[in-house]
């Protein structure tokens, strides 16, 4: 079982790694330290999927991971391994033997050092996988000669359920899914050479929560020099959950279940299906189903990530922060309740309940209505509730690094609409296809047109160049200013890519008058 101290210390020894040689008429045989697996070859690529980085977690609930043992033989690695359990089925099979990655390699020369690339997923540390078929790697990996990453880990309360407060027998409960994607990085710094991987030049990328567990990450002591650059797509995670605020949401979600504080040791013993359907309790301090993230426990993490200032662990790692025009109109559908009647006499009503800054909702409109004249009533809410909700968290990590003398920072904003739903605009998720390549992925909205195209080949170009050199510039776009202040320089990616100085600097201006309120706090 992983602990602090081994942790903090990485993987110190050296392990002799050799590939088998592959030709075109064999399935590629790869050697790590744990024993041998075979992928499948795929369009000039070894791809490896379902790769086992730790055991099963079942036996060992709401603990640190434990690392996957040796196996002799060969073991398969062709198919994606199961995804942690949640709400909903759109992933299945769903078991707490969750810890699987994949990877996808132009070759496996030892000798190769390509760049390597881990993405995490979003879902907001409770859903989500990377089975999802917009996160295939296969486009970045061919394109960019790099190493595609993709990791699966423990969500909701089996990865963040905070029982510390209650039972010191689960010391590491609020973060054990953070410390899932450290054994992960730790597998990848001991065995990516094996796959043609430079294991000093690991980049993390994750979109909304995914983007957020990096935030988180660059603020954990035990991650330290487990990545080398990084990259967050519309995940902010400037404050942590506290130890109160968690020991209430477990009571809460406990209660749903039918246990008091003394009943602790039952969670080990229920079902998963119980515990996944008690997941709809309500939160105590939101109001809604109950938050699960990371826990402020002062062992894993010991203080916050962007809070009060960017953390001076990791303002040295290069890094792109990135958000989409029209971020809320990817959750709140235009013709879901919320939208459908909008009008100017309910639109305060409607507005204020989708805040995460503290300003009086009448007030927002009025001001929208001033500066934006042309604007419908449909369209100054959708613009409000993306930058009072769902941005301010970037433009504070941003300008906290810049803050602090961070040089190494970059900001994008994708304005790049969908061509196939023009009433959500450039939404929430909307760049995960853009950045792996997968235009025509189940699920991608991007569309295969010249435009999407361009803008794909830009940011994956980008992407591909931050994991090799550590700065996303290249030959394809125009320059890209690192992000300082006062001008917040931001690349601008659509049909037109060019960078702009401070793009939204009304809205960012009007929503800085008030704190922003970090959900899960």
């Amino acid at each position: 079982m992983i602990n602090r101290r081994t942790m903090l210390a990485g993987t110190a020894a050296t392990f002799a790694l050799a590939a088998a040689p592959v030709s075109a008429k064999s399935d590629p045989i790869v050697s790590i330290q744990e024993g041998r697996l075979r992928g499948a070859l795929e369009g000039g690529l070894s791809v490896f999927r379902g790769i086992r980085y730790g055991e099963d977690t079942g036996s060992t609930r709401f603990q640190a991971p434990v690392p996957a043992k040796a196996w002799s033989g060969v073991r398969d690695a062709l198919s994606f391994g199961p995804v942690c359990p949640q709400r909903g089925d759109r992933y299945a099979p769903e078991t707490e033997d969750c810890l699987f990655l994949n990877v996808w390699t132009p070759g496996l020369d030892v000798h190769a050092k390509r760049p390597v690339m881990v993405y995490f997923h979003g879902g907001a540390y409770s859903t989500g996988s990377v089975t999802d078929p917009m996160n295939d790697g296969s486009h970045l990996a061919a394109r960019g000669d790099v190493v595609v990453v993709t990791v699966n880990h423990r969500l909701n309360a089996f990865g963040y359920l905070y029982l510390a407060g209650l039972d010191a027998r689960f010391a590491d409960s609020g973060n054990v899914g953070q410390l899932d994607l450290i054994l992960a990085l730790q597998w990848i710094k001991r065995n990516i050479a094996a796959f043609g991987g430079d294991a000093s030049r690991v980049m993390v990328f994750g979109q909304s929560g995914g983007g957020a567990k990096i935030a988180t990450l660059m603020g954990m002591p035990a991650a330290k020099g487990l990545f080398h650059s990084a990259a967050t797509m519309s995940g902010q995670q400037v404050t942590a959950q506290g130890a109160m605020n968690g020991t209430a949401r477990t009571r809460a979600y406990m209660a749903e279940l039918g246990l008091g504080d003394g009943d602790v040791g039952k969670l080990l013993t229920l079902p998963t299906e119980a515990l996944v359907e008690a997941l709809h309790a309500t939160d105590p301090i939101l109001g809604k189903s109950v938050y699960f993230g990371p826990t402020l426990d002062m062992k894993w993490l010991d203080r916050h990530p962007f809070w009060p200032d960017a953390n001076p662990q990791s303002n040295d790692i290069p890094m792109i922060l990135g958000n989409t025009h029209d971020e809320t109109r990817a959750f709140i559908s235009p013709d879901g309740d919320k939208v459908r009647g909008l009008n100017w006499d309910n639109i305060a009503a409607r507005l204020g309940p989708e805040l995460k800054i503290d300003l009086p909702p009448d007030w927002v409109v009025a001001q929208y209505r001033d500066h934006f004249p042309d604007y419908s009533a449909e369209q100054v809410f959708y613009a409000a509730t993306t930058a009072g909700r769902s941005w301010p968290g970037q433009v504070i990590e941003a300008d906290a690094r810049a803050a602090a003398g961070a040089k190494a920072t970059w900001v994008y904003q994708l304005d790049f609409p969908s061509p196939l739903e023009p009433r959500r605009g450039a939404f929430h998720t909307h760049d995960i296809p853009l950045v792996f390549g997968t235009l025509d992925a189940e699920g991608s909205r991007t569309g295969t047109g010249a435009d999407a195209r361009a803008v794909s080949e830009k940011m994956m170009d980008a992407f591909i160049a931050l994991a090799r050199h550590g700065n996303p510039n290249h030959s394809g776009m125009a320059e890209w200013p690192s992000y300082t202040l006062p001008d917040r320089a931001t690349m601008v990616f659509d049909a037109h890519t060019r960078a702009v100085n401070d793009p939204r600097k009304w809205q960012r201006e009007l929503f800085a008058r008030a704190p922003y309120i970090q959900p899960g706090s």
